[in-house]
């Protein structure tokens, strides 16, 4: 007999502060609980509490972190047990603190929300069972060590002087660094304060008998793309538990074409073994942008000396090399570079934060839509953010599937932690083996990074990153040791940003990776370029960019309203304002009024909350794009941009580019044509001349039949010329310039580049700020096709220029295949509709223009 998983409930839930089952309270209310889920959700489907998104909620339910929760069930026994079989109850997830109890006896106890909690229960298990588990608060009994406390005072300073309130998470209780659980939990400069707690994921009574697998790691460790071969090694580990002899794993490879390659792996008194076989006609995984995303499936059959099958496991990886080359730039300190299968490349995507607050109740189709609209956005790369949590594994699926990679921190942020600790540091090498064995055998898997920020924190707190017992031994020895004992072809970065030879520091421009936040906080951290600015629009502009010669950059971004149906959906009728109460409390970055400096330089202040909407929609998008060519033209002495942020833990003001209900901001759409992987893009050198350059990302050279022109708002064309031009594969060059006299820049023009065979995105660039130019004139009319299953196709016509030109989401679920165009005199574009709501005309869609409300044809 094979080993068996019986899933466990339904659950109950109770508040109790009862430090043992025995002391319970007899007159203790049980409620039904979601599971997966936790307590928040379940209090929310007892209505037992608003839901802490909604208006000021968030402080009405801080009561939840601080009480004691009981989780029951009752199930039956599996019967008689052989000699040779065990029991072992597997909780995929407890957040955080649990202690579990089956049939009164304490059987474990668990801390950590990183990784699942396995308790033998061999020997409790009877005919009717009784399953308790007590989660207390999750800082309850911790004591901060006081050099963290230290260190986060002493943050709090710089970054917060006088009576300014401390950002995010630096208004916490420090001891939370002694607690393996989502450091944004506590609040960050995009995230409300709710942290999750209870039973995130399944619950299982897994019944194995003599041995069961407990690992396997299949990947490429040479690949050949020319050639079209591959080596791929194959280990498995068995743990072997009551069990004679040598066990035996049998391993069937299949190729997407059917071609079947077997291995039969010895496995050694340790239970571990491993084989290595050649391929020809290999299929291998690349990004969507290079190639194909086939995927091999892995049967696995774990067999006992006499022959028997014990265990089974089945899975589906993709072959790839994945490498990071840091080899001399010729243009001045090191590369930063992905290689894919020996193809160096230009990553381009965003930073993942999680889906909400309440992680434990965010379904497998959430994380698959929103990856699905990474894709849709031409992203080859998401980083999942060191303060959130190691995603479900439906994240890593749906990114291997459609050829996206991932950079992966570990869970520690912005903060010193105490590495010196000895049960944080047990708990860490537990977390971190889990997780590197749980992700190894994902083809999306790029980079495994040690932390997000706390070296730049700490270097700019104490001015030394000196090995101490502030998170370094994490870094650079236990972290890296897991990754190379369990997933060494994958690479390892100590943290990000991080530099090993920079001179300016870990966030310079001359080695590794670096947070580009001169833009939005306006001050120098590690870019360089002017040093003093006419006002403080200026400091924050994302003009800035153009001084940035970073090697790689995992960070940079701007603020931008969600979607106004968003922010109705979770705000009392008529609280909104700008900087209005509700509005501000939507906003965790301070000051609230940060933006205003930006929108003052770019589109002038807004009047009211539709306006708000549309003025940081545009300074966002703008800036994005501005961004994004900047760095892709200096491919490959840059080799990337991650855009932060991707999405929302919440429905409230932040840098994201998709809001909490999965609707795209116009800066979505903005990136989304930038990251095509053949670009066209204006750039005003600085002698003035006018240059237009093609980006090429690909494998491939690809030939250009380019129309470039400087027109007038009002229809004069200025410059009309055809140029034909190759986008070199992995190159970024001009191809066509023009004097400043001949185009003569100003507020009353634009520069306008497109491509016959439509190989890039039509591209523009104005000569002026936004709130300069004359977009009053544009209105767009749009006609539709029927709603077929949720699908319609639409076109949108213009009638004058149509900047931020937009199709209003009817309803959350919504999307368009473009959104936010800037459409020319007479110009007709055709737009996908799908997730429409059931029985919608699509003819009722709304369209609007950059100031105008969408209640109807702008």
């Amino acid at each position: 007999m094979t080993s068996t998983a019986r899933p466990l409930g339904p659950f109950e839930l109770a508040a109790d502060a009862a430090a043992t089952p025995a002391a319970l309270a007899a007159g203790t209310t049980w409620r039904p609980a979601r599971v997966p889920g936790g307590v928040h959700e379940s209090l929310l489907d007892a209505g037992l509490i608003g839901h802490p998104y909604f208006g000021d909620n968030e402080r009405s339910v801080r009561w939840v972190e601080d009480a004691t929760w009981w989780y029951r069930t009752v199930f039956d026994g599996p019967g008689e047990l052989e000699w040779d079989e065990r029991l072992r109850l597997v909780c995929s997830g407890l957040d955080t603190v649990a202690s579990v109890w089956l049939n009164g006896v304490l059987v474990g106890t668990h801390a950590s929300q990183f990784r699942p909690g396995v308790f033998d229960v061999t020997s409790h298990v009877r005919e009717r069972n009784v399953l308790l588990v007590r989660f207390a608060p999750p800082l309850a009994g911790l004591t901060a060590p006081a050099g963290v406390a230290d260190a986060i005072a002493r943050t709090r300073k710089l970054l917060a002087p006088g009576d300014a309130p401390p950002p995010g998470v630096l208004s916490t209780d420090p001891a939370f660094t002694l607690r393996r659980k989502a450091a944004f939990s506590w609040g960050w400069d995009f995230a409300p304060r709710v942290p999750s707690v209870g039973i995130t994921g399944p619950v299982e009574l897994r019944r194995e008998r003599a041995a069961v697998l407990a690992g396997h790691h299949v990947r490429a460790v040479a690949a050949d793309a020319a050639a079209r071969t591959a080596e791929v090694a194959i280990d498995v580990e068995a743990d072997a538990f009551a069990v004679a002899g040598e066990l035996r794993a049998d391993v069937v490879l299949t190729a997407p074409d059917g071609r079947e390659h077997a291995a039969g792996i010895p496995l050694g008194p340790s239970g571990r073994g491993g084989t290595v076989i050649s391929l020809a006609d290999a299929h291998l995984w690349w990004t969507h942008d290079l190639g194909d995303q086939p995927l091999y499936a892995v049967s696995i059959a774990l067999t006992a000396p006499d022959g028997t099958v014990l265990d089974r496991s089945e899975d589906r990886v993709g072959l790839r090399t994945i490498a990071l080359d840091r080899s001399p730039d010729d243009a001045g300190g090191r590369l930063f570079r992905f290689v894919l299968n020996g193809v160096p490349i230009f990553a381009r995507g965003a930073n993942w934060v999680p889906a909400s607050m309440l992680t434990g109740s965010v379904e497998p189709a959430t994380v698959r839509s929103l990856v699905a609209t990474a894709r849709r956005g031409e992203m080859t790369m998401l980083r999942v953010w060191g303060g959130g949590i190691y995603e479900q594994d439906a994240f890593y699926r749906a990114c291997d599937d459609p050829g996206v990679l991932v950079w992966q921190d570990f869970m520690f942020a912005c903060v010193d932690y105490p590495s010196d600790d000895p049960e944080l540091r047990a708990e860490v090498a537990r977390e971190a083996d889990h997780q590197v064995r749980r992700l190894r055998n994902r083809a999306c898997l790029a980079l495994w990074a040690g932390n997000n920020e706390v070296h730049a924190i700490h270097g700019f707190v104490h001015g030394n990153l000196e090995p101490g017992d502030w998170g370094w031994s994490f870094f650079h020895d236990l972290l890296p040791a897991a990754v190379e004992r369990r997933s060494p072809e994958v690479p390892y970065w100590p943290g990000s940003p991080w530099a090993d030879s920079d001179p300016a520091g870990t966030n310079g421009v001359a080695d590794g990776d670096r947070h580009a936040w001169e833009v939005w906080h306006g001050v120098d951290v590690g870019a360089g370029g002017p040093a003093a600015f006419p006002g403080r629009g200026a400091a924050v502009h994302f003009a800035r960019y153009r001084h940035d010669r970073g090697k790689f950059i995992s960070e940079f971004g701007l603020h931008a309203a969600p979607d106004l149906g968003t922010l109705r959906r979770w705000t009392p009728p008529g609280s909104l304002a700008p900087h209005s109460p509700e509005f501000d409390h939507r906003n965790k970055d301070v000051p609230k009024n940060k933006g205003d400096d930006l929108m003052f330089a770019e589109t002038g202040l807004p009047a009211d909350l539709e306006q708000y909407a549309d003025f940081s929609m545009a300074c966002q998008a703008e800036g994005l794009k501005f961004g994004i060519e900047h760095y892709r033209r200096r491919q490959p002495h840059c080799s990337g941009t991650l855009l932060w942020q991707f999405n929302d833990p919440w429905p409230g003001l932040s840098w994201s580019v998709v809001d909490h209900d999965l609707i795209p901001k116009a800066g979505f759409h903005f990136a989304q044509r930038a990251y095509r992987t053949v670009l066209t893009s204006f750039v005003r050198a600085d002698d003035g001349r006018l240059e237009l350059w093609v980006t090429n990302s690909g494998r491939r050279d690809v030939p250009l039949d380019l129309r470039v022109e400087v027109a007038t708002f009002a229809g004069e064309h200025v410059i009309d010329e055809r140029v034909a031009a190759v986008a070199r594969a992995g190159a970024s060059r001009p191809v066509w310039s023009a004097a400043p006299q001949t185009y003569a820049p100003g507020p009353d023009r634009y520069a306008w580049v497109s491509d016959a065979d439509g190989a890039t995105e039509p591209n523009r660039l104005f000569f002026a700020p936004v709130k300069d130019l004359p977009l009053a004139a544009g209105r767009v009319e749009l006609t539709s096709g029927p709603n077929v299953d949720g699908r319609a196709d639409l076109t949108l016509t213009s009638t004058g220029y149509s900047y931020l030109a937009r199709i209003v989401p009817p309803a959350p679920g919504a999307v368009f295949g473009r959104n936010y165009l800037d459409l020319r005199d007479g110009e007709r574009v055709g737009v996908r509709a799908e997730g429409l709501p059931d029985g919608f005309d699509p003819a009722a869609l709304r369209v609007a223009t950059f100031g105008t409300t969408g209640r109807g044809t702008a």
